[in-house]
């Protein structure tokens, strides 16, 4: 299969790397880590402590020289999307699917909106994974995938493209509801993402370790659990506190959000907080904490940044 990988960062590079490695034609869409990553390829050790290197054979800094794809892999953040269509248009085929595994809510809406909905997927990565250098990738769990249709239920293709996955070892597995998916993974990316920032800096084993952060923790997985909700989730306790005794082995890992806010760059602050904020207020649910914990993130970015 034929396929683009946009947004060759921690997770993109990554899983593309995976997807090569199993014989697939990936073709990887770079910018700052253009020259470095074509000269020696990308560094990535996994959970288990083993370096490998992957040196990808096309890898590009425009996507008119990839041509029309089979496949679309969208891994850029969130905070991307406005400079995205440009890069991917040139991708899109007459029977090209488009897969988002970006996080938080909102990311599959504006895809499809230039895509169009019926090569639409979305797709969560559960997996802590981080680019900490150019070129330079490091995975701290196994993880998985789950991915689904933006439309309707799972289909032939949405099975065949997990299998794909999981032919490249990536426990991979297709849901029956997209939305249902995206919101069972803002219970973790909320609190220990948005907690990670809010807290000064902290790493996860710090806010599984100090009571008052903890209790912040569970309220926050609370609220999202009510605004999932009203739109049609029902996200059960046990998957609340499923998500704290998986963190728990992390230890002292820094989430995603942490290292880009550290880092200066841009944090999907509406995609991660905002967005599942409108839409749980809108929905009727009563979700105060998740409120706060978006304004607290919000005014630090934007502190930051000015």
């Amino acid at each position: 299969m034929k396929i683009a990988i946009v947004g060759a960062g921690a997770v993109g590079g990554y899983y593309g790397a995976r997807l090569a490695r199993a014989g697939e034609e990936v073709h990887f869409i770079l910018r700052s880590d253009w020259a470095l990553v074509r000269a020696r390829g990308w560094k990535i050790t996994d959970h288990e402590g083993l370096w490998r290197q992957h040196h990808p054979e096309r890898v590009h800094k425009r996507s008119e020289t990839v041509g029309a794809c089979e496949l679309v892999i969208i891994a850029a953040k969130a905070t991307a999307n406005p400079e995205l269509p440009p890069l991917v248009k040139p991708l899109l085929g007459a029977k090209t699917m488009v897969l988002s595994l970006q996080n938080g809510l909102g990311n599959v809406e504006f895809h499809a909106a230039y895509c169009g909905a019926a090569r639409m997927l979305g797709g969560l990565a559960f997996v802590c994974i981080n680019r900490v250098g150019p070129g330079v990738i490091e995975k701290y769990i196994p993880g998985s995938i789950r991915l689904g249709e933006f439309t309707g239920a799972a289909r032939e293709r949405t099975r065949a493209l997990a299998a794909l996955f999981r032919r490249a070892g990536v426990d991979c597995q297709a849901v029956e509801s997209l939305t249902n998916a995206l919101w069972r993974k803002l219970v973790w990316n909320v609190p220990f993402n948005g907690l990670a920032i809010a807290a000064g800096g902290v790493t996860t084993d710090v806010i599984l370790g100090r009571p008052e952060l903890l209790e912040r923790v569970r309220a926050l997985m609370r609220d999202v659990q009510a605004g999932a909700a009203t739109q049609g989730v029902k996200i059960p306790d046990a998957f609340l506190q499923k998500q704290i005794e998986v963190t728990q082995p992390m230890g002292p890992y820094q989430p995603s959000s942490l290292i880009d806010f550290q880092g200066g760059r841009e944090v999907e602050v509406e995609a991660i907080w905002g967005e599942p904020l409108r839409r749980a207020q809108a929905g009727g649910a009563p979700v105060p904490h998740l409120a706060a914990l978006y304004a607290e993130v919000r005014a630090l970015v934007e502190a930051r940044r000015s």
